[in-house]
């Protein structure tokens, strides 16, 4: 075990060790429930501060997910495709808390975190696309443009969770050694440019990952055709 892997555990149970990762998802985890608790708690017809940023963040996001996999779709998929982006952008967001990196670790910079990411939704897609077509129909779309593309069609599915996995903790893990090289040399001023900058870089990995996730089931249910 490397000197990295040994500082960020925290305590052991049994032959299992906890990270810092594992109880920073933890915590993001809660927080999300605890915030998702008290802004659909007592709705109002005329809602309140916390309710109505609530429907505006559930309607700008169920809009975005109609223009890519329609509106039928994203209705039935909204509570998945708005978890994998919420939890994704608040992840990313906590990268920017004083003490990120150090005492404690920021999820989606982590591959195990991003891996197990696209590896739920690699099996979500295909998930869908059996319930939505069948099996032997959703077997058959993999034959499509012709026959000979099935190789390429099933190398395309193996690589896009690797993908998924590899961009995401890439773009994160990457910020996070620019934004610590770059505050070592210029330590006044910089640190707040790069933190401005991560705000906008951090939504943008929440979107590219949803976006390809919402392509991907709508690819699957047929919706492309």
């Amino acid at each position: 075990m490397s000197l990295e892997e040994t500082s960020n555990v925290l305590f052991s149970i049994g032959p299992l060790e906890v990270t810092k990762t594992v109880v920073s998802m933890w915590a993001i985890i809660v927080v999300l429930a605890i915030v998702s608790f008290l802004a659909t708690r007592n709705l109002k017809a005329v809602p309140g501060k916390l309710q109505n940023l609530a429907e505006m963040a559930v309607e700008k996001l169920l809009d975005f997910f109609s223009g890519i996999m329609g509106a039928e779709n994203a209705r039935r998929y909204f509570p998945i495709m708005a978890t994998y982006f919420i939890f994704i952008v608040v992840a990313n967001y906590s990268g920017l808390l004083p003490g990120a990196g150090s005492v404690f670790a920021v999820p989606t910079a982590c591959l195990s975190v991003t891996a197990g990411l696209a590896i739920v939704a690699f099996f979500t897609t295909h998930t869908i696309g059996i319930r939505r077509q069948g099996l032997g129909h959703y077997l058959l779309t993999f034959l499509k443009p012709i026959i000979i593309m099935l190789p390429l069609n099933l190398i395309e599915q193996v690589v896009r969770p690797f993908s998924l996995a590899l961009r995401l903790y890439g773009n994160l893990y990457g910020e996070e050694m620019v934004s610590e090289q770059m505050g070592h040399l210029l330590p006044i001023g910089l640190p707040i440019v790069m933190h401005v900058l991560s705000l906008l870089f951090c939504l943008i990995q929440a979107v590219v990952f949803t976006m390809l996730l919402s392509i991907y089931i709508a690819e699957a249910t047929g919706e492309e055709e």
